[in-house]
C-alpha cells in the first residue's frame, strides 16, 4: 500500500469515530439541561454528563486518527473523506434507537459516496507544505478572524436556525483549522517536545479543537440540527480544502477536463450532503420528541418543518404527537 492509500483507511477509521461521537454528542446537547445557557456555560455542563464523554471519545479518537492520515495525505483528501461520516451515522443512529433509514436516506448516502469516489480518485489531491508561511497566516487571520467573530456575535442577536447555522460555520471553520495546523504540528513534534512547545502552530492547534468542540455542542443546542448538522459538515472540507490550497500551496493533480470532473463532484457532495445530514437531523429530532426528552417549547421550534409538512399532507389532522409530548 502506498501513503496515499494507508492515508485514506486512517481518514475512514476518523470518520467512522467521528460518527460515534457526533451521534452521542447530538443526543446530549438536546438532552442537558431545559435552561438557555452560554456557550462555555454548556460545555461546563457537557463535562459532568456520561454520555458527553463517550462523544468526546469518539471525537478525540477522530483527532488521533485523522493526524495520522495527515501526516501521510493532504489535507484536501482527508478533509473531504471526513464527510464519510454522516455514511457511517445512519447504521450506527440506527443501532442505537431502532429507527428505521428511508430508502431515501440510503439513495443519497451512495450518491454521496460515489461522488467522494470520483473527487479523489479523478481529482488526486497532492500534498503541500507542512507548514505556511507567517504572513500567509496573517492574511488568513485578519478575513477569517472578523467573519468568525461576526458569527458569533450574530448567534446573540439572532436565534433559531440562523443562530444554528452561524454557529456551526464557527464549529466547521474551527475544525478546518485544526486540521491544517495538525499537519505542522505532526511535523514539529518529530523533533521532540521542546520545539512542539515553542511553535506556534501547537497552541493555535490546541485552541482550534476546543473552538470547534465547543461551537459545535452549542450550534447543535441553538437551534434545528436540520440547520446545524448539514452547515458543519459541508464547511469543514470546503475551508480545509481552500486553506490546504492558499496556506500549504496543495494542488489538485489532474487535467483541465478532470478539473471539470472534480468540480461537477463537489457539486454533487455538497447537495448529497445537506440531503442526507438534513434526514439524519430530523430523526434525531423526531426520536428526542417522541421520547418526551426535549420540552414541549424547544420542540415545537425544533418541530416545527415537520409539522408543516404533515398539515400539507393531511389538512384535516391536528398538530403532530407534540401536543401529547410529555413533559421532564
Amino acid at each position: 500500500m502506498t501513503k496515499v492509500d494507508v492515508a485514506v483507511v486512517l481518514a475512514l477509521l476518523a470518520a467512522f469515530a467521528s460518527a460515534i461521537g457526533n451521534v452521542v454528542r447530538q443526543r446530549s446537547a438536546q438532552e442537558i439541561t431545559d435552561r438557555e445557557v452560554g456557550h462555555l456555560e454548556l460545555f461546563r455542563l457537557s463535562l459532568r454528563d456520561a454520555k458527553w464523554w463517550l462523544g468526546a471519545g469518539g471525537a478525540i479518537a477522530n483527532y488521533v486518527l485523522q493526524a495520522a492520515a495527515l501526516a501521510l495525505g493532504s489535507v484536501m483528501l482527508v478533509t473531504a473523506l471526513q464527510v464519510t461520516a454522516l455514511l457511517f451515522a445512519l447504521p450506527i443512529y440506527t443501532y442505537l434507537t431502532k429507527v428505521r433509514v428511508t430508502r431515501r436516506e440510503w439513495a443519497w448516502a451512495v450518491l454521496l459516496a460515489a461522488a467522494l469516489a470520483v473527487v479523489v480518485a479523478v481529482g488526486d489531491p497532492d500534498s503541500g507544505a507542512s507548514r505556511g508561511s507567517l504572513e500567509t497566516w496573517l492574511v488568513v487571520g485578519l478575513i477569517m478572524g472578523p467573519l468568525l467573530v461576526f458569527c458569533v456575535l450574530g448567534a446573540r442577536y439572532w436565534t433559531g436556525s440562523v443562530a444554528a447555522v452561524l454557529l456551526a460555520v464557527v464549529a466547521g471553520s474551527s475544525l478546518a483549522l485544526f486540521a491544517v495546523l495538525t499537519k505542522a504540528v505532526v511535523e514539529v513534534v518529530r523533533g521532540g517536545v521542546v520545539p512542539l512547545l515553542l511553535a506556534p502552530e501547537f497552541y493555535f492547534w490546541i485552541a482550534a479543537a476546543l473552538a470547534g468542540m465547543i461551537f459545535q455542542q452549542s450550534s447543535y443546542r441553538a437551534g434545528s440540527l436540520n440547520a446545524s448538522l448539514p452547515t458543519s459538515v459541508v464547511a469543514k472540507p470546503l475551508i480545509g480544502s481552500v486553506l490546504g490550497i492558499v496556506v500549504l500551496g496543495e494542488t489538485f493533480d489532474t487535467t483541465r477536463p478532470g478539473l471539470f470532473v472534480v468540480a461537477a463532484g463537489v457539486v454533487v457532495v455538497i447537495v448529497a450532503t445537506f440531503a442526507l445530514a438534513r434526514g439524519e437531523a430530523e430523526n434525531v429530532t423526531e426520536e428526542a420528541i417522541e421520547s418526551g426528552r426535549i420540552p414541549i417549547i424547544d420542540a415545537q421550534a425544533l418541530a416545527a418543518p415537520r409539522r408543516r409538512r404533515s398539515r400539507r399532507q393531511d389538512s384535516t389532522s391536528g398538530p403532530a404527537g407534540l401536543a401529547r409530548s410529555p413533559r421532564r
